[in-house]
């Protein structure tokens, strides 16, 4: 089993645990080993799938304004801890690829493969949704139809994103490629760096 079709499989298993209990407050129960790869690939997919649940519940009309400050809040923190999992992740490729010598006509790739891991997670989460909404029974056979056609393209998706990011990773074992990782660098969370969070120590 190579590392997308290992993703696949415990993205899967973390999309269908979390919806025994559908509750974004409900502790996760990671199976695998604190401080292995599966243990952040189930916890990758977890936020992504918890993060799925907070932004539908964000966009109730009649929220009450001070609870959506706080799940915005939320959300904001969601999102670093989803990018610092992606870099603790990419970590992990570097150790393993960062030394291989690469090819004379090798090529750069235009994102990191923890980045591309991320797009296969909310992959993921897509599809149990879809899904969700094609077994609807209270909706119009266009929607319905839409709602297959839509899954259609989900899957083949997951399918095109497997068998790349499974070809990425050859390449940055043979050489064919030169593995890079470039740092996010989010200023907006950073207290010496936005303007508004600085600026009201002064």
């Amino acid at each position: 089993m190579n590392f997308a079709e290992l993703s696949n499989g415990i993205f899967s298993q973390a999309v269908v645990d979390y919806h025994k209990t559908d509750n974004v407050d409900a502790p996760i129960q990671n199976p695998y080993q604190e401080g292995t790869i599966e243990n952040d690939l189930y916890l990758k997919n977890w936020i992504d799938v918890v993060q799925w649940h907070l932004e539908d519940i964000i966009r109730d009309p009649q929220i009450d304004p001070v609870d959506a400050l706080a799940l915005k809040r939320r959300i904001d923190k969601s999102n670093q801890d989803r990018t610092d999992l992606v870099e603790r992740i990419d970590s992990y490729f570097w150790d393993k690829y960062h030394n291989v010598k690469p090819l004379a006509d090798a090529r750069i790739n235009t994102e990191s493969p923890a980045w591309a891991i991320d797009r296969l997670s909310i992959l993921h989460v897509k599809i149990y949704h879809m899904t969700e909404q094609v077994e609807r029974v209270d909706v119009s056979p266009e929607q319905h139809d839409k709602c297959v056609q839509k899954l259609a393209v989900l899957k083949e998706q997951l399918c095109d994103m497997t068998t790349s990011i499974s070809q990425l990773l050859d390449d940055y074992e043979a050489g064919r490629r030169v593995m890079k990782v470039y740092r996010q660098m989010k200023m907006y969370n950073d207290p010496s760096l936005n303007p508004v969070l600085y600026g009201k120590k002064s």
